[in-house]
């Protein structure tokens, strides 16, 4: 039984991206590859249902920056919670 290989989310991107460019046919990407035809067609279509997504809402660094916003907003509610917790274990234990 062949083990499953797992591929980086980058390595899919350049398989996808050498299929959309059309210069090569699937099988000749797939030998270059070592990556099964249907699997470059798979990852064609995700790259391609998803690439609106990258001009919706600005750049990626947009979002790293709102993430990042969001764990700090985390954090502050996750020592605000470690507080009120420390706080009652005190009062409620004799």
């Amino acid at each position: 039984m062949k083990k499953r290989r797992n591929h980086s989310p980058a390595f899919k991107a350049k398989v996808a991206v050498a299929a959309i460019r059309g210069d090569r046919t699937v099988a000749q990407i797939a030998q270059q590859f070592n990556v099964h035809p249907n699997q470059i067609q798979n990852w064609k279509k995700r790259l391609l249902d998803s690439a609106e997504g990258v001009f919706a809402n600005g750049s990626p660094q947009g979002k790293d920056k709102d993430a990042e916003g969001k764990i700090k907003e985390l954090h502050a509610k996750i020592g605000q919670l470690t507080m009120e917790r420390d706080f009652l274990s005190e009062t409620l234990d004799p």
